[in-house]
């Protein structure tokens, strides 16, 4: 914390209903909004996999309410997602949002809202707290352990014209329910599982590390740490262990609360880039770029890395503060390891020509303002070769 005169805010959804069974409690929700008409946001994966219907089925039977799904956000949501999703939202007669998936659905969501409220363009709203009113009456129904877009004021958009993800930073597209179900996510590929919790353990380590961490976002960072390390494994090994999968949830909701108040770093910074530019998947871009991004940030924030190190399990008995913060960097690549995340960018097809225009957008990314250490251009470009 600053030693100076400074207001920290924290901000969470209103409502959160969290464990085994929480998603039957929609339609109590709803009545509690006053609402009875619900635009569905989603994926084809989730609608394939069957999780729509479930949500319509449920809507159906316990208000007699018809959905109209709109199913066409893809995994790096863009624009244009969020402009058809609009028009058939402002078409349908909805009188809410519900968002059912993971970040991508999340987030094409929140666009949908508040460009539907307050008009204009979601490139209008790229920024902080660029918007004048509310959205409409919003629940998040999250099935991935990672993105923490259930509960956050970020909504990451990409701007197609400009390949580059637009960050909208704003305490009105926070949900007003969160509901984290573990019976929701154990049908998730062991490749989702890994990349979405190892995107939850780079929310918590760059909040952490943030130049506005707070005890509260501190409390929730490291509690988060602790679990992934201890679960994200067996989550990836066996997607029907509920314990695993209730604890990642766990996990990915308290990174949420750290990383929505004390804000990200240069990861975040640099992985926004690789998916607007090359359409990647965010967590493991994260998780690559996690300890290359961190090797550089260590001599800003030795004793934290060590804290981190500990949280991961590493024994630090008789270290040096700066030995133990090295643990913190080898943890984190053998986690990465174990869950199967590709070892660099290049298994990505990232080409070396390209960075110095990521590296550039780079810089101008919301997310590196709280990084703490600041970056010179060609160290961005330096840290994507080395993650090459």
């Amino acid at each position: 914390m600053a030693a100076k005169e400074e207001v920290y805010g924290f901000f969470i959804p209103t409502v959160t209903l969290m464990g085994i069974g929480a998603h039957k409690e929609l339609c109590n929700q709803m009545k509690s909004l006053g609402v009875s008409k619900p635009f569905i946001v989603a994926d084809k994966g989730i609608t394939a996999c069957g999780l729509t219907k479930q949500i319509c089925d449920l809507l159906k039977e316990g208000m007699g309410a018809d959905a109209v799904v709109y199913d066409e956000t893809i995994p790096n949501p863009t624009d244009k997602n969020v402009a058809e999703g609009v028009a058939i939202y402002e078409k349908s007669g909805c009188d809410m949002i519900i968002t059912l998936g993971g970040g991508s659905s999340h987030d094409c969501g929140k666009g949908i809202g508040i460009v539907s409220t307050n008009g204009g363009r979601i490139h209008d709203f790229e920024g902080v707290d660029k918007s004048t009113k509310a959205m409409p009456p919003f629940i998040a129904i999250n099935t991935t352990a990672g993105t923490g877009s259930e509960m956050t004021r970020f909504c990451i958009i990409t701007d197609t014209s400009r390949k580059v993800k637009m960050a909208i930073v704003d305490w009105r597209v926070t949900p007003a329910i969160a509901i984290n179900d573990p019976l929701l996510m154990m049908g998730m590929p062991s490749a989702l599982t890994a990349a979405t919790g190892m995107d939850a353990l780079t929310h918590s380590v760059e909040a952490y590390v943030s130049t506005i961490a707070t005890p509260v976002t501190d409390a929730c960072a490291i509690k988060s740490i602790e679990l992934i390390a201890d679960n994200l494994r067996q989550a990836v090994a066996n997607g029907q262990d509920v314990v695993a999968r209730d604890n990642m949830a766990y996990a990915e909701y308290l990174a949420g609360m750290a990383f929505n108040n004390a804000s990200l770093g240069h990861v975040h910074a640099m992985a926004h880039q690789l998916g607007g530019y090359y359409d990647l998947p965010h967590g493991v871009c994260n998780a690559i770029l996690l300890p290359h991004v961190s090797q550089f940030n260590l001599i800003a924030k030795l004793d934290r890395f060590a804290d981190i190190a500990v949280a991961l399990g590493e024994n630090i008995d008789g270290l040096s503060t700066r030995d133990a913060a090295d643990k913190a960097l080898e943890a984190i690549r053998k986690l990465s390891a174990d869950v199967g995340i590709p070892s660099n960018l290049t298994e990505l097809g990232v080409k070396k020509e390209d960075l110095k225009i990521m590296a550039e957008n780079a810089q101008k990314d919301a997310c590196g303002l709280t990084n703490p250490r600041t970056p010179t251009l060609d160290d961005v470009i330096g840290i994507y070769t080395a993650a090459l």
